[in-house]
């Protein structure tokens, strides 16, 4: 059975720790929104070991404030709901969480205006924001920088 993020390209790397891969998302409707992605297959949170829990906790403190410093973001949304395995006949879950920066104020950055009209409330998960390739590496250089 084939699992999406077992077999994740890395070419969007922000870093990696020993049990975690964190990756720019392609939808940049938040700006830094990121997928943090357990580097072993493991379907349920209840599964996990405390290293990895543990590492998870210190990927949390690095990224919200290197996200903070890159883009002056408000506050932060975590999720970890992995419904779309389940759309398949042969579910086969991976843990993986979602990062979305929220902001209380528009960010330009590389001449694109971001701007989180929903702030403080659910986000509309049917607003996306693809980037070309080109600005998805300035994001991530930008990332980089403020590690």
């Amino acid at each position: 059975m084939s699992c999406k993020y077992c077999n994740t390209e890395n070419k969007d790397l922000i870093f990696e720790t020993k049990y975690w891969i964190i990756l720019l998302a392609d939808d940049q409707y938040d700006l830094g929104r990121c997928v943090i992605i357990l580097k072993r297959h493991c379907d349920s949170l209840s599964k996990l070991k405390i290293e990895e829990i543990i590492d998870f906790l210190e990927v949390v403190k690095k990224l919200e404030n290197t996200i903070k410093k890159s883009f002056n973001a408000t506050m932060f949304n975590w999720s970890c709901l992995m419904n779309n395995a389940y759309k398949s006949n042969n579910p086969n879950p991976h843990i993986h969480w979602h990062l979305r920066p929220r902001y209380k104020e528009k960010v330009k950055f590389d001449n694109i205006t971001f701007e989180d009209l929903e702030f403080a409330h659910h986000y509309d998960n049917k607003k996306v924001l693809k980037p070309s390739q080109i600005i998805l590496n300035k994001i991530i250089l930008k990332i980089k920088e403020n590690l």
